[in-house]
């Protein structure tokens, strides 16, 4: 009879004030749905990311907040009875009568019990939050639209078994501390349909790139040489493929003794190199300084002036140096966005898209670069313009192979659906790499725009810095069948 007795004083306890009963009635019933639900979600029974939304940012938080209610009617607001009653003599002259030290010392175990289970269930709940918040679902999928072309890229891309918060926060506390701040006002800006299109890279806000990727890579343990291969077809009736082979110079950092050479010199501790960005993409660099111990500084300086059409950042931000790291290079490691040319050529060396259909790599290319206002007209329009250019050109093929057509068709969309997104005004371009040196950014950001100070020394734009061509755009380059030998497969 004693625990009957015990819920029969809770509840009068907990009836003495209206915030307490409010309080009370929130937890029983979230207690049992909460219950349920994380169980379930530890179980992974659901994957959808509006269910870990619903279970952790809302009901958490309302049960937390229907404990504390619970505490404020019951210890500060009480209805009933005085609260100088509890008191320390109140407790002192209630465990001195005879027989009401044995009942009080069953209540206060009692209430440390609940307490405890409490505590516990509020520690489960509050790192299923977290986790829950620093999830890939919730970063890519929760907010479908506006973060869908980031989420898309991201899934295609070398690191799409990363976590996001393994980049955008590691295990840094005070990154991660500062990333949920500023995902509060992110998802104000979602609620109030306030956040900007395209969404911007976050270039002032991301952790210094040696940090993030040096987790995984060390420049300092890159050496030697890498060949390199790209295949591409051209705008010919055969989509006649070519090959680029190049031999890069990766080079490396320093390290045990060995000199910092190579594209990785860039990155190197022993000459460290600094930079200024007259805008925020930093496409257009003023000045470059070289330090190197033992040895005075070398400056470097824009040959002539600066497009003031470009220039969107202060002054005070435009004299700020900052020292050369990964990302300056490998900016869109993830996130990449492809040009028209290149999502093409991958589809077809997949064989997503058909390269024995004619003209298949001119008019899907054409195809994808029109513009159009949505992605649902844009794989309408795809698909009418390849089938009436090939029912007009090609009828006796697409009527004995009517497959090839719509093969093409769906792969020349799906190209199109993971590099253009209208909704978001992320188009073809919308997002360049820094990666080698695509219509003059890149490398060429510096390399034949600067010049030394002192000596009037012009940075070298030479391409056997950083490469050696062995062929470019060659149909069965000779080199391709020297690395096989014999195996000519």
């Amino acid at each position: 009879m004693f625990f009957p007795r015990i819920f029969q004083k809770g509840i009068n306890w907990v009836s003495r004030s209206k915030v307490s009963v409010t309080g009370a009635i929130i937890v029983g019933i979230l207690l049992p749905v909460l219950t349920v639900s994380f169980l379930f979600d530890y179980l992974g029974f659901i994957q959808n990311p509006y269910f870990g939304f619903l279970l952790y940012v809302l009901m958490a938080p309302l049960f937390v907040l229907g404990l504390i209610l619970i505490f404020v009617g019951t210890v500060l607001l009480p209805g009933r009875e005085d609260l100088g009653t509890y008191t320390v003599e109140y407790l002192r002259e209630q465990l001195s009568r005879p027989g009401r030290y044995t009942r009080v010392r069953r209540l206060i175990y009692f209430t440390v019990a609940i307490t405890l289970f409490c505590v516990f269930l509020v520690g489960i709940v509050s790192y299923g939050t977290f986790r829950y918040t620093a999830s890939n679902s919730f970063c890519g999928q929760f907010c479908h639209k506006v973060m869908q072309p980031q989420y898309v890229a991201y899934k295609n891309s070398p690191h799409s078994k990363v976590a996001c918060v393994e980049c955008h926060f590691g295990k840094d506390a005070t990154w991660a501390e500062r990333s949920k701040f500023t995902g509060i006002k992110q998802l104000f800006a979602v609620a109030t349909n306030s956040y900007s299109r395209p969404i911007l890279s976050p270039i002032d806000v991301l952790r210094p790139g040696r940090k993030t990727c040096e987790e995984c890579h060390r420049p300092e343990k890159f050496q030697g040489f890498m060949l390199y291969s790209k295949d591409k077809f051209l705008y010919d009736k055969n989509n006649t493929k070519v090959q680029t082979i190049m031999i890069m110079k990766v080079g490396s950092g320093d390290l045990e003794g060995r000199n910092a050479h190579g594209i990785h010199w860039h990155v190197s501790e022993a000459q460290q190199v600094y930079y200024k960005a007259a805008n925020r993409a930093r496409t257009l660099i003023t000045e470059v300084k070289i330090v190197e111990k033992g040895k005075k500084d070398v400056v470097f300086e824009r040959i002539g002036g600066l497009p003031d059409d470009e220039i969107d950042i202060s002054a005070q931000k435009r004299n700020k140096l900052r020292k050369m790291d990964c990302v300056d290079c490998h900016n869109r490691p993830t996130h990449i966005f492809l040009s028209p040319d290149e999502a093409i050529d991958q589809k077809i060396t997949a064989d997503i898209i058909p390269r024995y259909l004619p003209y298949i790599k001119r008019q899907a290319v054409e195809a994808v670069t029109q513009d159009y206002g949505s992605l649902q007209m844009a794989k309408i329009q795809i698909s009418r313009r390849l089938q009436d250019w090939y029912r007009e050109n090609y009828p006796e093929l697409i009527q004995k192979k009517p497959g090839l057509l719509e093969k093409a068709i769906q792969g020349t969309i799906k190209a199109y659906e993971e590099n253009v997104f209208p909704d978001m005004r992320v188009t073809w371009g919308t997002y360049k790499s820094f990666l080698g040196h695509k219509n003059g950014s890149g490398c060429f950001r510096c390399h034949g725009k600067l010049r030394e100070k002192k000596t009037g020394r012009i940075v070298s734009s030479d391409c056997n810095l950083c490469h050696i061509v062995l062929a470019r755009d060659q149909i069965k380059p000779d080199i391709i069948k020297i690395l096989k030998g014999n195996d000519q497969r």
